[in-house]
């Protein structure tokens, strides 16, 4: 059996991006997209709060996205910032009290996403799944190197 590679790859991105757009759809009605439902439960998260650098290293996204991210939150009014204690040139994120009362509607509109997904897979077969897709973001993390 011949496997188109590319075709793979192609499925790949577009599953990612119907994924997107699925998380964007059920969070309209919060105001916010998926992408930045995932920053806010992450932030919502660190109880210390969170800095700019940890949203780019725990989320992989770069700095300049999640800036951006950042900068869209606290315009919406989900986000506050402040200076940290200890070292007043480092911000520390938190989550408003807005940010906060949407939590529950983001962990039930993303939560949802899994059954969605994986809907009608066997154990092994999500097991099998677990394995391939953990190869391949090693394989691409080796090309950081």
């Amino acid at each position: 059996m011949d496997v188109d590679l590319g075709k793979m790859v192609r499925d790949s991105r577009c599953i990612s991006i119907q994924l997107n757009a699925y998380g964007d759809r059920v969070l309209s009605r919060e105001g916010l997209t998926s992408v930045q439902a995932r920053v806010l439960l992450f932030i919502l998260s660190q109880s210390g709060g969170a800095s700019l650098t940890d949203v780019h290293r725990e989320l992989n996204f770069s700095m300049a996205a999640a800036s951006g991210l950042i900068k869209r939150l606290r315009e919406k009014g989900y986000v506050r910032v402040e200076a940290c204690q200890m070292d007043e040139r480092r911000k520390l994120l938190f989550a408003t009290e807005k940010g906060a009362r949407v939590r529950e509607a983001m962990c039930a509109s993303l939560g949802s996403i899994p059954d969605l997904l994986y809907r009608g897979f066997t154990a092994e077969e999500l097991q099998m799944l677990d394995r391939l897709q953990e190869k391949m973001l090693k394989n691409l993390a080796e090309t950081d190197n």
